[in-house]
């Protein structure tokens, strides 16, 4: 076989006249292209002047040689156009670099036009093109690659081609939930990801047993709340496994806390009502009188059956009802969380010892910390113990002081209001007491009922009316809002609209506040009307409350709110740009949405107020949610930035993406951040370290230990700042928060957002402005527990294993109690190897004395005797020491035995399993939250859990009307015991 040298000679060909030739050249050229592109190169402009000349009948063979000598130029553009122009010439199943890297560029190009298909000044897309790109899709079929194919389909938004990939795959519900999966991380159009739902639902019903719990998800994704209603329906209906199936979906869609989705299901659902059975009795006296026994007997045998079904049908339908409402799970959680308290007091009396009286800033700090270490617990023994040193809060210290029983009772929601009510204002109006305590008591029963406000939004809507104090209007607006959170009630609206125009300061940035929050993710047009007024007003503490307003209302449009952000980001007010950083952290909230990552941090480095560079930093950790691992990576360089807003920001941004995480990225780029030179930074950088380290062991990450020391010196420094004293007192409360049995998580197992997680954490980062709204963090809060249910919604006694250490995922270690230094001289121990030395010691003397008056001789032989018994002693204390190293280690265990209810941290799930031969299997197959179990022996007696629940007393005021907890029982509670008084021993 002839090698060729060279390309000279065919490139002389393409001059000649003759097209057989032409075509010849052009044929060799085209297998040649590879070794001899640079020869070729030179005759470029013939070869494609073929390719123009409509008549040339090889044109489309010039055009793919053409587009190889432009691909080895590294021209790739040129090189897919003339590509394009071979048509089918250009072989997409060809294994070669140079079709590889030319079909990428083909996916590329297409799915960049796709995505602007509908965008103004869009144009036509290339049919070669497309075929293209459908040949691949097919090539990928063929090759029963069906998760690529899914892939491309999503890239290039061909839904046809989609349906098509998931209809022709051997496991199509796998195939569903792959897609789902993908819809939901890698979609970044709004819309588009609907479409690809509203896909994933009907190919869903079109199967032979569908996946309910990911129809469900999807269905709350395109806020569909009548289809879900009917799903629940039918399922109720249904056997026993079936209803265990609904309850369970009912308690994943609970976990997405979208309150107005959930009542709207709730309210589609019938009305159950048992059947009267007062028909069949008449029909059995008719039967009776016509002397037709056996007709009486089977038709009153029917009618029990269909009353017995009717019954069973009114009993599942309260309790889904039940589920949707919030009622149920919130009692199970207030359950777990009162019997599981491990909160640690000693670390509050030392923290309330080291601070100074006269420092109210601290003071306030260390209520805020306690409210977040019971969080959800009922457990206020700290304060009732403190009532003196709690009733130093006055004004506004009050009114936290106050509200904080609402973070620690949150979720008790039939006595929420009895237990505020030594604090409510009368009648609905100021009763004559400190209109702190009254304020403060409203926006803790805001906090009592957040997101679950149905039987308290009337009474607060009430109060709200009947009052012109700014104070209480002050904490009625922020506790509607959170009551009504997400409802988008207009009444309300108006109410809360008629305290914004009123123009006070402190009223106004409530109610600013309190409107975003009402009508949070409802995009409404009411947004343009809160801009206007903040324009309008002078006061910068309305404009900054309407600002975060603002942003609320954009949560989770993305796209759609592009408008909006524009508008706000090219503001003249730096307020209004500071809330366009918050607009766009919302909007785009888990979405890791590029677009938005570039603008915020274009606004980082380059906006003139540090306020709103500092927010758009922090914005990061909300849009990053989703995705921990590269928000330090991306915020790594801002952290050494020379502006101390910028590493503040970058610091909170790490603490809200990663908390929980125990990630050591993050906690590399913080440690040096909780020693920056800047107060407010050590501040931020120290609270954000907690967020990362909550429910973090010293045996999984040794820097816990570190970071509880380094926090237990600042605390204790008389000459440290108090802003950085202040954030290691809330960096307490975050570490140990909710009985050390909650972590921060703004997104829930199935995947979907938290609304109410992640709009406390967006207001709780105002703290800075208003210390009041450091509250808003514990909605941020999400109990790490397993509660398994039967169906009667109670819990069954059962065992489940974790596959990991027990240390690694333990309580941390109560505090030890300082130790007490008592000058008193104690007689010392007197032990049985002293006295035999003290005798030795005599003997020796008194040979010594002997030895004085006889010859050298003696003493010599008394030296010798000495050392036999010193050798004897020594024998005897090298006994001892080897008994104790002989003491037994036990070795450490492998695996834990958990018992349900347990607690279960995230980390921790993938380690969970069922042992085998458990007497109960879960529906769902979920390490955590609530589990609903099928009873594979329902022929025997169940076991239920008695589980301690918190009571309800009547509620006690503290000294001079500070707030003070009720007497609540103890036993339930776990605490440590209080250290021995100081005692001289007697022996």
């Amino acid at each position: 076989m002839t090698v060729a040298s060279t390309a000279s000679g065919l490139l002389a060909m393409l001059q000649e006249q003759q097209p057989q030739l032409k075509k010849y050249a052009l044929h060799n050229l085209n297998s040649l292209a590879d070794s001899f592109w640079h020869e070729i190169s030179a005759s470029i402009s013939t070869i494609e002047s073929f390719y123009e000349d409509e008549y040339f009948e090889q044109r489309e063979l010039a055009a793919l040689v053409a587009s190889k000598v432009f691909y080895y130029l590294g021209e790739h553009n040129d090189s897919l156009t003339y590509a394009l122009g071979a048509n089918s010439l250009f072989d997409v199943l060809e294994d070669s670099d140079y079709v590889r890297t030319l079909v990428a560029k083909c996916l590329d190009h297409y799915i960049a036009l796709r995505k602007t298909r509908e965008g103004e000044g869009a144009t036509a897309i290339d049919p070669r093109l497309v075929a293209i790109v459908e040949r691949m899709l097919d090539k990928c079929m063929q090759d029963r690659k069906y998760q690529q194919a899914i892939g491309m389909a999503l890239d290039s938004q061909r839904l046809d081609k989609l349906q098509e990939a998931i209809r022709k795959s051997e496991n199509v519900p796998g195939m569903l939930a792959y897609c789902f999966r993908l819809a939901r991380t890698h979609v970044d159009k709004r819309e588009f990801r609907q479409e690809v739902l509203r896909l994933i639902v009907n190919q869903h019903q079109g199967l032979h047993s569908p996946d309910y719990l990911t129809v469900c998800q999807c269905l709350m994704f395109l806020n569909d709340p009548q289809t879900v209603a009917n799903i629940l329906d039918k399922l109720i209906k249904g056997d026993k496994i079936e209803a265990l199936l609904a309850y369970q979906i009912a308690f994943d869609l609970f976990e997405n806390e979208n309150q107005l989705f959930l009542l709207n299901v709730r309210d589609r659902l019938p009305e159950a009502r048992a059947g009267s059975s007062s028909g069949g009795g008449e029909n059995t006296e008719t039967t009776e009188q016509n002397g037709m026994m056996d007709v009486s007997t089977s038709a009153e045998a029917a009618t029990n059956v269909e009353d017995s079904q009717d019954n069973i049908y009114v009993d599942r339908m309260g309790k889904l009802k039940g589920i949707l409402s919030g009622e149920t799970p919130i009692h199970l959680t207030l359950q777990f969380l009162y019997s599981r308290n491990k909160s640690d007091l000693l670390i509050l009396k030392t923290i309330k010892h080291s601070v100074e009286t006269r420092n109210s800033v601290c003071h306030s700090a260390t209520i805020y910390s306690n409210a977040l270490m019971h969080a959800g617990t009922t457990v206020d023994t700290f304060l009732r113990d403190n009532l003196d040193w709690l009733s130093r809060a006055t004004n506004w210290a009050k009114f936290s002081a106050t509200a904080g029983l609402g973070v620690i009772h949150r979720g008790h929601l039939q006595q929420g209001r009895s237990l505020m009510a030594p604090y409510l204002p009368q009648d609905g109006g100021t009763g004559g007491g400190s209109p702190y305590s009254e304020g403060g008591a409203l926006y803790a029963l805001g906090l009592i009922h957040a997101n679950h406000g149905e039987g308290i939004k009337s009474f607060l809507l009430e109060s709200l009316r009947k009052t012109n104090n700014e104070v209480i209007q002050h904490g009625a607006c922020l506790g509607l809002g959170l009551a009504a959170l997400g409802t988008a009630d207009d009444e309300i609206y108006e109410d809360i609209k008629h305290v914004l125009y009123t123009d006070s300061a402190i009223a106004g940035e409530a109610a600013g506040i309190a409107m975003g929050l009402l009508m949070v993710g409802s995009a409404s047009d009411k947004a343009g009307e809160m801009l206007t007024y903040a324009h309008d007003t002078q006061h910068e503490k309305i404009i900054r409350g309407l600002a975060l307003g603002i942003a609320l209302v954009v949560y989770g449009r993305e796209e759609e709110a592009d408008t909006l952000i524009e508008q706000m980001t090219r503001d003249q007010d730096p307020i209004l740009r500071y809330g366009g950083m918050y607009a766009l952290a919302l909007a785009y909230r888990g979405t890791s949405n590029n677009s938005a990552i570039r603008r915020l941090l274009h606004f980082a480095v380059s906006d003139v107020s540090d306020d709103v560079r500092r927010a758009a930093v922090l914005a990061l950790g909300f849009v990053l949610c989703s995705d921990p691992t590269q928000t330090p990576k991306i915020v790594s360089l801002l952290s050494e930035s020379y502006n101390a807003h910028v590493r503040y920001g970058a610091a909170m941004a790490v603490g809200i993406s990663c908390a929980g995480t125990a990630s050591s990225e993050a906690i590399s780029l913080l440690e040096p951040l909780t020693s920056d030179a800047v107060d407010f930074v050590r501040q931020g950088a120290l609270m954000a370290m907690a967020m990362v380290l909550m429910q973090a062991t010293e045996a999984r990450e040794p820097h816990v230990a570190v970071f509880r020391r380094q926090l237990d010196k600042i605390v204790s420094d008389k000459h440290e700042d108090t802003m950085s004293k202040m954030g290691a007192i809330l960096a307490y409360g975050i570490l140990d928060a909710g009985g050390r049995n909650v972590t921060i998580s703004l997104q829930s197992r199935t995947g979907h957002d938290r609304v109410m997680a992640v709009v406390g954490m967006a207001v709780f980062t105002q703290f800075w402005y208003w210390y009041p709204l450091t509250y808003f963090v514990s909605l941020s809060f999400a109990p790490t527990a397993f509660i398994g249910l039967n169906h009667e919604l109670r819990m069954p006694k059962f065992d489940i294993i974790s596959d990991a250490k027990p240390a690694l995922f333990a309580y941390p270690a109560p505090t030890a109690p300082p130790s007490v230094n008592v000058n008193i001289k104690l007689p010392t121990a007197v032990l049985s190897t002293s006295g035999r030395s003290k005798s030795k010691a005599k003997k020796d003397t008194d040979a010594k004395t002997k030895a004085e008056k006889q010859p050298d001789t003696s003493s010599q032989m008394d030296e010798s005797s000495s050392g036999k018994e010193a050798a004897k002693d020594g024998s005897e204390a090298m006994e001892v020491d080897s008994a104790v190293e002989k003491k037994a280690v036990n070795p450490e265990a492998t695996s834990e035995v958990l018992s349900n209810p347990a607690r279960v941290i995230p980390l921790q799930e993938k380690y969970v399993r069922f042992p085998e031969g458990c007497r109960y299997a879960p529906v769902k197959r979920t390490p955590a939250g609530f589990v609903m179990l099928r009873d594979l022996e329902p022929s025997e007696p169940v076991e239920l859990v008695s589980t301690d629940s918190p009571a309800s007393p009547a509620p006690a005021g503290g000294a001079n009307g500070a707030p003070a907890a009720a007497p609540i029982p103890m036993g339930g509670v776990d605490l440590e015991p209080a250290p021995p008084e100081p005692f001289v021993y007697v022996p």
